[in-house]
């Protein structure tokens, strides 16, 4: 029997949808109230598909549903491994009624995502997601993209899903490593948002990295609705938003220097954070008792504290260039005035960036 532990919404007008999180929810919790036509296409990959595809079927009673399996990782999100979903659609003749179904990380959540964006001109889809990082973040929002070998999801479409379901359950199949990823954009609420956030995480980083469900099922609602929170106020980015990319401008120039996969994406992002942070302190915003505090919860999230080995300060100013954020040639970055206080701005000393960046080298 499943058990829903918390439940909330992303307000966005006639496009809102509902954000379900709960235990043993795959295999039992209906989802056809958000499926509009008879069709629905899981996209999985081959590591989550053996654990939970049977479990997500069952979620679409008296439905037809077709799976697409892709290969697993970062390195695969990419035009050629896009083009299987949409194989797999046609191949099954899937129409412009069909629902795709996310089942699984970030990679295939962004990627099934951009698929129905761009299948017969926009299709309805919905997020399972299975690792604590999609949980909390990109399942949220309807950002959804791929990567290009130049820069990491820089090919992409806002799309918002029908509905999120987020099992908790799903979590204890995660390896340590995948967990404290998926910390780090729990943290980054924190710091932008809710420096409330920051004492609870304090007292229960033990009991995150161990799985204990109550921590988790709270961990996760309280950051989705921060996240349901931003979206709502600015869907696409327009400003406000951006907030949410504390750390990914250096992050983002982790992830592609070490190569797609190499680094998870919240290794990078919490490395990141803690540059922004140093950043802050540099300019003048952010106190060193406040830094050390930020930097400590980084790291008993279990994430890395430096830049990959080889990294060069000319490489993070090539790679941070090709940024979203990015006006006129100028870096954009996500700052604080203080934690819980974050805002982007291009208005920061050359010198204090590149000490930051030279102060995380290897």
């Amino acid at each position: 029997m499943y058990k829903v532990l918390k439940e909330l919404k992303v307000d966005l007008g006639e496009r809102s949808y509902p954000i379900v999180i709960g235990s043993g929810l795959l295999g039992s919790y209906d989802l056809t109230p958000w499926v509009s036509g008879g069709q629905v296409m899981i996209v999985t990959n081959d590591t989550v598909a053996p654990l939970y595809l049977e479990k997500a079927k069952a979620c679409f009673p008296g439905k037809q549903v077709d799976v697409v399996t892709l290969p697993d990782g970062e390195a695969h999100k990419n035009w050629q491994t896009l083009n299987l979903i949409f194989d797999g659609l046609l191949e099954n003749r899937h129409t412009r009624h069909t629902t795709i179904a996310a089942l699984g990380g970030g990679v295939v959540g962004d990627m099934a995502g951009f698929a129905a964006a761009c299948y017969q001109r926009g299709v309805p889809f919905i997020q399972i997601p299975t690792t604590l990082l999609s949980q909390v973040d990109s399942s949220v929002g309807g950002k959804t993209g791929i990567n290009h070998p130049l820069g990491k999801n820089m090919v992409g479409a806002f799309h918002q899903p029908q509905a999120v379901l987020i099992d908790t359950d799903t979590l204890g199949t995660l390896p340590a490593r995948e967990v404290s990823a998926g910390l780090a954009e729990v943290i980054k609420y924190g710091l932008i948002r809710a420096p409330q956030f920051l004492d609870w995480l304090e007292g229960n980083m033990d009991a995150l990295r161990s799985l204990d469900t109550a921590a988790l099922g709270e961990a996760i609602y309280r950051s989705c609705e921060c996240k349901a929170e931003v979206v709502s106020l600015d869907e696409r980015e327009g400003g406000l938003r951006a907030i949410l990319n504390l750390g990914h401008t250096f992050g983002h120039a982790i992830e592609t220097f070490a190569g797609y996969g190499n680094w998870l994406h919240g290794e990078a992002v919490g490395t990141g954070m803690m540059m922004a942070t140093d950043l802050s302190v540099r300019e003048g915003y952010v106190s060193e008792a406040d830094k050390g505090r930020a930097d400590a919860l980084i790291r008993s999230a279990g994430l890395p504290d430096k830049a990959p080995a080889g990294m060069s300060e000319a490489d993070f100013m090539r790679l941070m260039a090709v940024d979203k954020k990015n006006v006129d040639g100028q870096i954009r970055l996500v700052l604080m005035r203080a934690l819980g206080d974050a805002w982007v701005t291009a208005d920061y000393k050359p010198e204090n960036l590149r000490a930051t960046l030279n102060a995380f080298f290897s």
